[in-house]
């Protein structure tokens, strides 16, 4: 094992003197190309290019000497630290730290980051970066091979964004571009980049606050919110009650994708986009879209509506997390079964409908429960009876193998 590993931040500035220290005494050193190519790098050393950080991990816990290992930015944040920290390696590691590379490209565009959200995206998260970018107006990307600002701006579609695109940062080739996100696949980008992704809203106020990122205090309490919230125009099967055992069902998340078909006011599509999710809502009225849109403005959130009739509509959005089928009946339903979202949930105002969504559900693959939820609202003022609803909540699981698992 290594006698001693010491991680080295780079950002393009001149080397410390404890980097310069740990790097005097290196006979390993591991890192990007252009960290190999440093004349701070002892001629004597081993050189390892840092392709899997996994593998060059287990190369320096067989080295019997001292190893140093660059990486770009701070190795701590989204950085190699982690992987070389894991417990089967056995490594301590002293690190040295640098600017981050989401630090610097705001810093280049001359941008505060406080209220910015950070994601890393390769091929296996790239989705759900992207739906992290259609929920919130700003957004900073570490990219990867295939997963860039041309792979971003492909999966944006229909959601208009402005990229601060950043390659290269603290190298002689550095350069940034700020493009629409349409355009950004007209392009071919140099690795490593940062792109900062922006638009949708209002920003942060100037006075920013208290947290980094999304403020979870935004806006008012409650999952729901009473129909005065929302002009009033709740339909058949809005109440807060059902809206309010949907959102618990679903369970929408910060990275979901999720659905809402027969978005009617936009009360629970407004609610989902409150708790961080990227929200498509689907209406055949214009005027619902319309009103899904003034209430996502109201209470300062994210999302997109669609207009068009299901299940026809849906065949070209991108793949959902989760979805709420509001109206359209087992048709719909099995529609969306076939994109094979994590969760599904309908309601009904018959049983009879209940069981036909039901089977549909079943016969797609999913683990069906079925709730009848039954609300009565009383005037506090007299303790009467003001309003009383019925509906059969059906929600679907998707049955995972447990090698799927």
């Amino acid at each position: 094992m290594a006698d001693r590993v010491t991680v080295i931040g780079w950002d393009g500035s001149p080397l410390t003197d404890a980097a310069r220290g740990a790097l005097g005494a290196a006979t390993l050193v591991a890192g990007a190309p252009h960290h190999l190519v440093l004349p701070e790098v002892p001629p004597a050393a081993e050189r390892v290019r840092l392709g899997s950080v996994a593998l060059a991990a287990r190369r320096i816990a067989g080295h019997r000497g001292t190893a140093v290992v660059f990486a770009d930015g701070d190795p701590g944040f989204f950085g190699v630290v982690r992987t070389l920290r894991a417990p089967e390696f056995g490594l301590e590691v002293e690190v040295v730290p640098a600017v981050s590379s989401v630090a610097a490209a705001f810093a280049r565009a001359g941008m505060p980051w406080d209220d910015a959200q950070v994601v890393v995206a390769h091929k296996r998260t790239l989705r759900r970066a992207v739906n992290v970018c259609r929920a919130h107006t700003k957004v900073a990307v570490l990219t990867a091979p295939g997963a860039g600002p041309a792979e971003l701006g492909l999966l944006l579609e229909g959601v208009h964004r402005t990229f601060v695109i950043c390659e290269e940062l603290g190298t002689d080739r550095e350069q940034v571009t700020i493009v629409t996100s349409d355009r950004a696949a007209d392009h071919t980008w140099r690795d490593p980049n940062v792109v900062i992704v922006i638009g949708g809203g209002p920003a942060a106020g100037e006075d920013g606050g208290w947290i980094a990122g999304r403020d979870p205090a935004a806006g008012p309490r409650g999952w729901t919110r009473p129909a005065a919230a929302y002009d009033g125009t709740l339909g058949e099967g809005e109440t807060e009650l059902l809206r309010a055992a949907q959102l618990a069902r679903l369970g929408p998340r910060v990275g979901d994708l999720v659905w809402d078909i027969g978005c009617g006011s936009g009360a629970f599509a407004t609610e989902a986009a409150r708790g961080g999710a990227a929200v498509i809502a689907v209406d055949r009225d214009p005027d619902a879209c319309a009103r899904t849109e003034a209430a996502a403005r109201r209470f300062g959130v994210q999302l997109q509506t669609v207009h068009g009739t299901a299940p026809h509509v849906l065949e070209d959005l991108p793949e959902p997390d989760v979805v709420r089928v509001g109206c359209g009946g087992a048709a719909v339903v099995a529609a969306v079964a076939d994109r094979r979202p994590e969760r599904i949930v309908a309601h009904s105002a018959t049983r009879d409908a209940a069981e036909l969504i039901g089977r549909d559900l079943t016969e797609h693959g999913y683990r069906v429960e079925c709730a009848l939820l039954q609300a009565v609202e009383l005037d506090t003022r007299a303790w009467t009876e003001t309003e009383r609803s019925v509906a059969f909540l059906l929600t679907g699981e998707i049955v995972r193998s447990r090698a799927a698992r």
